[in-house]
């Protein structure tokens, strides 16, 4: 892959939870890109499996549920004797649920029949958004940076626009985000003397799997949300895989990125900033 700029990560071992998704897979490919010897955790491992392949010896594909934390110790085990001691933590597992999705924006009295309003609302969705999103990066953080506690590390975190300003239609992955935002910073400060920095990415708009149906329609024409999106966004696109590749490297390298710890960066072509007038 063609990468915006080169650090080394040759000594470092770095394990990406949600490693077979559209992002954390173009992620695993970059840290390897620099030397890293790079885990792709996923509970779908043959979507893992076909991008360790594609990476070759210095990756690694291992099966791990992120909300099963004997899963996640089965898992580090694994990494830990193929390539030794995690010093680089993704937790990119993540994601929305249909039943924690409205139909409408915003509620209004005379609602129609056979809209799913915020009161439809499944309770097993919405607390399958949090444990996906939340409980996931607590758990995983549990297991793996037990590795960094003597010899410090790096822990990256995936927050979104919601953690900034909630989505309509979206009000559990829209606090989940802002959690994982919360959490971040958390972490950077009960980890601070053991050397082990926490950053999130917080990316905007991008076109993955689990969004595509939202934004474009069976024939390829943009949805109703997506033009919305757009008038939003200063800069007129969706963000590409690429666009956050960057950042990426800067927060992974701590010759780069020494300092930076608690933050949330925004990769968003200016959506954080757009008050729409």
């Amino acid at each position: 892959m063609q990468l915006p700029f080169h650090i080394d990560l040759s000594n470092t071992t770095a394990a990406v939870t949600g490693a077979g998704g559209v992002l954390m897979s173009e992620f695993s490919r970059a840290l390897a890109a620099c030397g890293a010897k790079v885990a792709l955790l996923d509970i779908d491992f043959e979507a893992a499996k076909r991008v360790a392949d594609d990476i070759g010896e210095n990756a690694v594909a291992v099966r791990c549920n992120c909300l099963d934390k004997e899963s996640l110790k089965q898992a580090k085990e694994i990494v830990n004797e193929a390539f030794g001691g995690v010093g680089l933590l993704i937790n990119g597992a993540g994601g929305n649920n249909p039943k924690a999705t409205c139909d409408n924006e915003t509620m209004t009295p005379d609602l129609a029949s056979g809209i799913k309003s915020f009161f439809d609302l499944e309770e097993s969705g919405l607390k399958f958004v949090f444990d996906l999103n939340i409980l996931s990066a607590f758990l995983t953080t549990q297991v793996f940076a037990e590795d960094m506690l003597e010899t410090g590390g790096n822990i990256i975190n995936i927050s979104s626009m919601n953690a900034f300003r909630p989505l309509t239609k979206i009000p559990a992955y829209s606090a989940a985000k802002a959690g994982i935002s919360n959490f971040t910073q958390w972490l950077a400060v009960h980890f601070a003397p053991c050397h082990i920095r926490c950053n999130a990415i917080a990316p905007g708009f991008f076109v993955t799997n689990q969004n595509r149906a939202l934004l474009f329609q069976a024939d390829g024409t943009p949805t109703a949300r997506t033009q919305k999106i757009l008038a939003a966004t200063p800069q007129k696109r969706f963000g590409e895989t690429g666009d956050l590749i960057g950042t990426l490297l800067w927060l992974a390298s701590d010759k780069a990125s020494g300092f930076v710890t608690g933050s949330v960066i925004a990769v968003d072509g200016g959506f954080a900033a757009y008050s729409g007038v």
